[in-house]
């Protein structure tokens, strides 16, 4: 059975520009660049059928044209217990095409996310990581300066089963841009 999700891929120049941001906090394992994304959608295991209607409904979704990503600052995820240093991406766009894979995976049976959608790369997962650490990890890296690209597609990646982190495959891609218009 695979794994899904669904995310947007994070260009090599970008990851690297997040990738500086790795170390001097105790208790993170730091996510190798060549597995950022935004995830969209977490699908979970599913079988090869319920694959293909994801797969399907995917593909049969509106286009858009592609969407500006904006990385405007790094937190962190868990409030008291910190579990994750990631870095916000800012896009009322991302939160369209979320909210309209949120409905179609739940036309082919998947369950609702339960959680609020926040778009955003994960740079590390923490490990009895204090929150005064990771304080002190955020006011040691200063200023954060914004990186922006662009996403000319998502796409519908599978993992295995682990502890998060990777690796990543890409299963099937979608494009962003627009439908002609046929006269």
């Amino acid at each position: 059975m695979p794994r899904l999700f669904t995310g947007i891929e994070i260009p090599a120049e970008i990851g690297l520009k997040l990738s500086t941001y790795r170390g001097g906090l105790p208790g993170a394992r730091w996510i190798d660049p060549e597995n950022y994304h935004i995830t969209l959608r977490f699908i979970g295991d599913v079988d090869y059928a319920t694959a293909s209607d994801v797969d399907a409904v995917l593909g049969d979704g509106r286009r858009r044209g592609p969407i500006t990503v904006t990385f405007d600052g790094l937190d962190a995820f868990g409030g008291g217990r910190p579990r994750v240093v990631l870095a916000r991406a800012a896009s009322n766009a991302i939160l369209d095409l979320q909210a309209e894979q949120e409905r179609a995976v739940r036309r082919v049976g998947i369950p609702p996310e339960k959680r609020k959608f926040t778009p955003h790369v994960t740079l590390a997962r923490l490990r009895d990581s204090s929150p005064i650490d990771v304080a002190d990890y955020f006011a040691a890296r200063g200023h954060f300066p914004r990186l922006s690209f662009t996403a000319s597609r998502f796409v519908l990646f599978s993992s295995r089963d682990s502890v998060g982190g990777g690796p990543y495959v890409v299963e099937a891609a979608y494009p962003l841009e627009a439908q002609r218009a046929w006269a």
